[in-house]
């Protein structure tokens, strides 16, 4: 990771993505809790999530739209359009104006697409091959730390001056990701138009994936695994409630040593992808991640706190396993449909768990879904460890160019 952030160029970039995810991780809970608040509702909060969700089903055509311009003038735009979005929050006022909110969600999710997709290209073209581990990993390190502290500072900034600061915060985080993207010196040329249809083009990125073996392995594991992880969403709260006896707000305490998890693990992510290869390191990750949930079936913290922090170390090395397989086997024109496709393929199965385990829940003893779920976990990792040949260790880290010595010309962007 040290070598990675060494580069001015990534540094930067990096920079920006910290002050954007950290705007990110204080609104999204903050959201649902407002809604919550002025609504009474636990459903119409739960609502607010789901309308983030929704519009990956349109991740197929944003990834196509995406493909159709340059990484960094598309990012530029994408994040300040992302700050804007959320202006509409400042004239929230009452029940009646929960709409609004539902409309910045949703708007919110399609540019979460939008700057993802455009994001895995802009890295790609970025880095050397070797470093893209390195850099995965460190995106992931801050993602899970903010996990510790930043939907708690949400919801006390939302308690101490309301909702319009939520708005402020994550503009003020999307616009300082501009400004750092703007800063770069990349070179890049715009993308050359398909000769087939927008429905042929759309579709790219889906037939990719499939005809990729390294990359469908991954992708297919990935999704096989959230047919169950989804479960956890309303799971927890029954370990909580039933396994441990402590109020709902204890989830939050789990959530945080997940996160403790999380952050050891984006640490390490990037030397066991280099050691294993993407394919072993994910299958290696969902090991761990699987482990963990097995450790929740026995509801004592003595078991339960070393599970979450297993399962949150596992869930990086997939994360990284995942971003740096697809930059690595993607061609940079076909990035954006790629990755929103995959983003589409992992997120459908994942939505669908979270439904099936609040209805399970309520019929099935939460100890027999922690067990279903490592069982299932357990198959998949043993699934992506066989097929580990597929993708060879990465180039080490070691081998990048230097930092200090300027390449003759910077990676251009078909």
């Amino acid at each position: 990771m040290r070598d990675v952030l060494r580069r001015p160029d990534f540094r930067l970039l990096f920079a920006g993505l910290v002050a954007s995810m950290t705007g990110e991780s204080i609104l999204l809970l903050a959201l649902a809790i407002w809604v919550k608040d002025l609504t009474g509702s636990d459903g119409m909060a739960g609502a607010t999530i789901f309308a983030v969700v929704a519009p990956m089903t349109l991740a197929p055509l944003i990834g196509w739209v995406v493909d159709r311009f340059r990484r960094r003038p598309f990012l530029i735009v994408a994040n300040l359009v992302s700050a804007v979005v959320l202006t509409p929050l400042f004239a929230v006022d009452g029940r009646d104006d929960v709409w609004i909110i539902y409309a910045v969600a949703v708007a919110y999710g399609l540019s979460y697409i939008a700057v993802s997709a455009a994001l895995q290209g802009l890295i790609k073209a970025l880095l050397p091959e070797e470093l893209l581990a390195d850099a995965n990993g460190a995106l992931q390190t801050v993602r899970q730390g903010l996990r510790l502290g930043g939907p708690l500072l949400g919801a006390a900034l939302y308690t101490a001056v309301g909702g319009a600061a939520l708005a402020v915060v994550g503009a003020a985080g999307f616009v300082l990701a501009a400004i750092a993207i703007t800063a770069l010196r990349i070179s890049e040329v715009g993308p050359e138009r398909g000769a087939g249809g927008w429905l042929v083009e759309a579709a790219a990125g889906a037939r990719h994936l499939v005809g990729e073996p390294a990359l469908r392995r991954v992708v297919l594991g990935v999704a096989l695994a959230l047919l169950v992880v989804g479960f956890c969403e309303s799971i927890i709260f029954a370990y909580v409630d039933q396994g441990l006896h402590r109020p709902p707000a204890f989830v939050g305490v789990i959530v945080t040593a997940e996160g403790i998890g999380g952050l050891l693990g984006g640490l390490a992510a990037a030397r066991f992808v280099r050691r294993l290869g993407e394919v072993g390191a994910a299958g290696l990750g969902m090991l761990l991640f699987g482990a963990g949930f097995a450790g929740l079936i026995w509801p004592h913290l003595a078991v339960g706190f070393p599970a979450v922090v297993v399962a949150g170390f596992g869930l990086p090395l997939v994360v990284v396993s995942f971003s740096t397989i697809m930059q690595r086997r993607t061609p940079a024109e076909l990035m954006g449909r790629a990755a929103a496709a995959a983003d589409a393929l992992i997120n459908a199965p994942y939505s669908l768990s979270i439904g099936i385990g609040a209805l399970l829940v309520s019929i099935v003893d939460y100890r027999v879904l922690f067990a279903v779920m490592a069982a299932g976990m357990g198959v998949v990792a043993a699934w992506l460890w066989a097929g580990r040949s597929l993708a060879a260790p990465a180039p080490a880290a070691a081998e990048a160019e230097s930092p200090a010595t300027p390449t003759a010309e910077p990676t251009p962007v078909p």
